[in-house]
């Protein structure tokens, strides 16, 4: 007998003689009969399957633990009991895979950061599966939002000889024999034997050929992994992470504020719309404000201001005696304590940051004509500070040169790049959203290692 997924099940009448197959969640019972919580991973709820011990074997009984994999055949009947309107009266249960006593996703409670070291395992807990399904629909929402928009989904290169953002924090890809490597008569390594025969990483980026997509389309987005060799122990950075990122022909910066704001309310409106089971058990389990946060960056508008406003703001409250780890000036990075005081105290509500200075931002970003600040947007969230990062793109060629020349970028590298501001420069912008930042805003989840099925950072690169 073909079998039903759970999620469809918990939908079906009475009545009907049903297949089910999926992992044990918990089982209980008497002499006379058992009672089996089983998932399969389509829904958070478990479906309740009724085992008489005078139609189960107890052989068969005897095997099913916690973690253990069955098939279940038997009648879908109406539940006694309170939590599910139907559960399953089986007439026929075959053990698919018994479970060993040490499986360490036995029904207790653990900390997330005991979960990570199985993280293989992991996927099976509620939680996880939480997580996973609201990822799996992001990423539904994502292309479906650009798709209705017209934009073209646009792969870029995952190896590349670029540095987007001139950082050198880059993973190296080489065929080379690290044990034995070429070098010229300066001792510098010599890659003319390399399999690309120059030095090549993996991508912290999408952005630059996004533009050239952008000057020839009109409107693509990205959307695959990107990489960043940062020593970073944090809960809010990864080595491999996923990055959307959309370039948009003549866009001005007001576009492109309208253009984040209103992909992000789309996200979250789907998450409310469709993963509202999963929601409500996070709002349960992690974060019991999760649906009221949510709800409130649907129903709301962002607040836009600019950098030097916010310095403001943050300057007077350090003067009214508010206390910051990090001191605040004209010209400084924002730290995430400051975003966030910004969004959760000051405004409460997202905030839209532009206009940051120069020396601060990458250099593709357009100059101001005040010649200090570009035209740079943050978006800023409760919980996680900076979402989303993007900019009107500098289309003159000779400010975007004397950029690439003051930040000493190796000229070599960029020839392609400028190529768009020689032949039919055009006005366009665009951002980058982290997926797992996302993901960390709309689970409630405080720590990004648990909103990627593998988490890789420092000294970290299992499964």
């Amino acid at each position: 007998m073909k079998h039903t997924r759970i999620i469809d099940l918990l939908q079906m009448q009475p009545g009907a003689q049903v297949c089910a197959k999926g992992w044990v969640r918990t089982k209980r019972g008497s002499k006379s009969v058992n009672f089996i919580a089983l998932n399969d991973g389509s829904t958070i709820k478990t479906i309740q399957i009724v085992a008489d011990v005078e139609k189960i074997a107890d052989e068969t009984l005897r095997q099913i633990t916690t973690g253990a994999c069955i098939s279940v055949e038997g009648e879908l009947v109406a539940s006694l009991g309170s939590g599910q309107a139907v559960e399953i009266q089986a007439t026929r249960i075959e053990v698919l895979g018994t479970c060993a006593a040490d499986y360490p996703m036995q029904k207790k409670g653990q900390t997330f950061e005991t979960m990570r070291q199985h993280a293989h395992m992991r996927l099976r807990s509620n939680t996880f599966g939480a997580v996973m399904r609201i990822r799996h629909n992001m990423a539904i929402a994502i292309h479906d939002y650009f798709h209705r928009h017209g934009f073209l989904y646009f792969h870029t290169p995952i190896i590349t000889a670029s540095d987007c953002e001139g950082a050198g924090q880059m993973f190296q890809v080489t065929t080379k024999n690290l044990y034995n490597l070429k070098k010229d008569e300066d001792g510098r390594i010599d890659y003319s034997d390399d399999f690309f025969g120059k030095p090549t990483s993996l991508t912290v980026s999408g952005q630059l050929e996004g533009e050239l997509g952008a000057t020839a389309l009109g409107a693509i987005y990205t959307f695959g992994p990107t990489f960043r060799a940062e020593n970073s122990n944090t809960p809010r950075h990864l080595a491999e992470f996923w990055m959307i990122e959309p370039e948009v022909a003549f866009c001005d910066l007001t576009a492109l504020m309208d253009l984040e704001e209103d992909f992000i309310k789309h996200c979250v409106r789907w998450a409310l719309d469709h993963c509202a089971d999963d929601l409500e058990f996070l709002n349960k389990m992690i974060d019991q404000t999760l649906l009221e946060r949510l709800r409130s960056v649907v129903e709301g508008s962002f607040e836009r201001l600019t950098y030097t406003e916010g310095i403001a703001i943050l300057e007077k409250a350090v003067a009214d005696g508010r206390k910051f780890e990090f001191p605040v000036s004209w010209g400084m990075d924002l730290a995430s304590e400051h975003e966030r005081y910004l969004v959760e105290e000051y405004f409460r509500k997202p905030v839209i940051m532009t206009d940051y200075p120069k020396a601060i931002k990458a250099f593709y970003m357009k100059i101001n004509d005040d010649g200090k600040t570009v035209q740079g947007t943050d978006v800023l969230f409760p919980q996680i500070g900076e979402i989303i990062g993007g900019s009107v793109r500098e289309e003159n060629y000779d400010k975007l040169v004397g950029e690439i020349k003051e930040r000493q970028i190796p000229m070599k590298d960029m020839w392609w790049y400028l190529d768009t501001r020689r032949f039919g420069t055009c006005p366009h912008a665009g951002f980058g959203l982290g997926f797992e930042r996302l993901i960390l805003f709309i689970t409630g989840m405080q720590n990004i290692r648990d909103v990627i099925p593998f988490p890789r950072t420092p000294k970290n690169a299992e499964f």
